[in-house]
């Protein structure tokens, strides 16, 4: 009994993200609706930070989802609405952040590194095998074959 209990509690705490969006927050219009809840999942939960509004039960996010619809019942367009968010609490605000001169290090990061580490890598492999200074001098040579003497 305690384990079909503890499994049901588990349940409901995976599931809870799925019941954000509060009923009573849904707009009647199915288009406007869609579009709320395609501009809530790219905004940032500004309490939980890396999880989108749209699926976040904190308080903040439900005010930025209620905010959300009510710019867009007075006929803002969807980045019109994501701009006055963004002027409102700042760019952090938009889980992709835009690509501007003070952002292009984040977008540029990680293909710069991965092109350093192929070029690493392909120099690693393309080196030559006869590298001075790798090759075994005679007293070198004489123990190997002294070792392989004793092995056979």
């Amino acid at each position: 009994m305690r384990r079909l209990i503890a499994t049901l509690m588990f349940a409901l705490v995976l599931v809870g993200p799925a019941f954000a969006v509060n009923p009573d927050e849904e707009l009647s219009d199915p288009a406007l609706e869609t579009r709320a809840r395609e501009i809530s999942e790219g905004i940032r939960c500004l309490v939980c930070q890396n999880q989108d509004i749209d699926n976040s039960n904190a308080g903040l996010a439900h005010d930025l989802r209620v905010l959300i619809r009510e710019r867009l019942t007075k006929g803002d367009t969807d980045d019109e609405v994501r701009q006055y968010l963004v002027d409102r609490y700042g760019e952090f605000v938009l889980l992709l952040p835009r690509f501007n001169w003070h952002t292009w290090i984040l977008w540029m990061a990680t293909p710069i590194v991965f092109l350093i580490g192929a070029f690493a890598i392909w120099r690693g492999v393309k080196r030559p095998a006869n590298l001075p200074g790798t090759a075994l001098n005679e007293e070198e040579e004489r123990a190997l074959s002294s070792l392989r003497d004793e092995d056979a």
